[in-house]
Formats: structure tokens, sequence, C-alpha cells
């Protein structure tokens, strides 16, 4: 990126996290300055200087601008690491307010509460992170999970996995290659690790073109996530499901745990 389109990247991340637009650019012009006046600030960043007012007394109410009450007044921007602090607060109390309300408001029964055999689609490398690392989390007996891309083992679940497998869970997980074997029996050494038989995950040929496996967990033998990555986009997306009979669980169990041998698998 150009300084120009950091600038607008920095703008839009800005409004993202609840800034309005002229604030988001006043904000990012004064990281430019060292200190400035209504009239340089509006020449800067094309906000119409009655409005750079409005703008930055919004700004150091929520302390990321300082204001010297000199003639004409000057403004500077708090520091890069204060202002990331700040905002990092803000955002974290209205998710946690968020949370509150969401958690207190009246839920509506329908009355059926049959159990039924449903999946459910997701999107979204975060959410599906959040998702798998909910699921391992509550796991009771054991956790299968096959890693089809080594950009999926993050740091997160690197921790998830160590703290289920400490807590008496039998954790399998299978690779695709010996080098991402490796990394797992580094990073997770209280796994049983395997490389997985699936060969179709990434086939030898595979072109930029095919969509690719990104992860397959099972827990409990009872609920299964599946994702895959898209071609274009690189997106994740994954389908997710629970309360699966016997018969559908024990095929999806075999097929992620060829690879392992019979007597070192747990659940044989």
């Amino acid at each position: 990126m150009d300084t120009t389109e950091n600038v607008e990247e920095a703008i839009n991340v800005l409004q993202q996290l609840g800034l309005k637009e002229y604030e988001a650019r006043c904000f990012v012009g004064l990281s430019r300055l060292r200190s400035g006046t209504a009239k340089k600030l509006s020449k800067m960043t094309e906000v119409p200087r009655t409005r750079v007012y409005d703008a930055v007394r919004v700004l150091e109410s929520q302390g990321l601008v300082e204001v010297q009450h000199s003639s004409p007044q000057e403004f500077r921007a708090v520091s890069l690491e204060e202002a990331t602090e700040t905002l990092r607060d803000q955002y974290e109390a209205r998710v946690e307010r968020l949370e509150y309300a969401l958690n207190t408001v009246d839920i509506i029964d329908e009355g059926d509460n049959t159990p039924v055999q449903q999946v459910w689609a997701l999107s979204g490398q975060s959410g599906i992170e959040n998702r798998t690392d909910q699921l391992i989390k509550e796991a009771t007996d054991e956790v299968v999970l096959v890693i089809g891309d080594e950009s999926l083992l993050t740091a997160d679940l690197v921790d998830s996995l160590n703290e289920v497998v400490s807590n008496g869970v039998t954790l399998i997980i299978g690779a695709l290659t010996e080098p991402l074997e490796e990394q797992i029996q580094t990073k997770v050494p209280d796994a049983t690790t395997f490389i997985t038989g699936l060969e179709w995950l990434h086939s030898e040929n595979a072109t930029e073109d095919e969509t690719a496996i990104g992860r397959l967990l099972l827990i409990d033998r009872s609920t299964i996530l599946v994702s895959s990555i898209m071609p274009d986009s690189k997106e994740e997306q994954a389908i997710f499901g629970e309360g699966f009979g016997n018969g559908l669980v024990v095929i999806a169990r075999r097929l992620m745990a060829q690879g392992l041998v019979a007597a070192h698998d747990p659940g044989q």
C-alpha cells in the first residue's frame, strides 16, 4: 500500500470502530502532524473548517486528541500506543454491554425441544475459529481434528488444544504433510498425531482454482465441523452440525482417522 491507501484504510477502520467520517479523517490527519490548527487540518483532510472543531471536540472527549487553547487553537493526536489502547478499551466495553444486553433478553420458547439433526453454515475465518475454539473447550471425551491448511494452526487453536488435552480429553490430530505433523507435535506434544490418508484434501496436482479443505473437527463423536477455503477470495466457509446418529459419526470418524495406526487409536 502507498501512503494514500494506508490513510484511507486507517479512516475506514476507525469508522468501523465507531468514529464518524470527519472524526476519523481529523484523527488520521493529526496523527501525521506534530500539531495543527483547524485551518491546516481542514486543508490536509478536506474536512470543512467549521466541522473540524466539532470533530476535534468529539475526539478530545474520547481521549484521542489534545487541545492547546491558544489563538488560534492547536490540536494534536495522542501517541499511537495510547490511541490504540483507548480504542481497544472502548470496543471491548461495547462488546461487554452487548453481551450483557443479549444475555438478559427474554428467550421465546416455541415449545418443541426435541433434538433435531441439522446442518448450519458459517462464513469467515474469525467466526469459524471462535466456533472451533468453543467446541473444543466443550469436549468431554474425544477431539478428532484434521488440519488441511498450515495457516489454520494458529496460536489460539494451539492454546485450546493444549488446554483440552490437559483436562484428560483424548486428542487426535491429523496433518497432510510430515512438516505440518512435526509442527503439531512440537506445539501440542500430548496429542496423538498422524499423517492423514485423505489425499483428496490437497491433491499434488491441485490448482489455485480448486477449493481446499481447511479443517475437519469431530467432538465427542456427536458434533461435526467441516470447513473449506474458497480459491478466489481465500475466505473460509464451514458447515456445522450436532446430534447426529451413530452411523454418520462412525463414517466421519473413520474417514478423518485414515492414516492413524489402529493400535494407537484410542477409539478402537
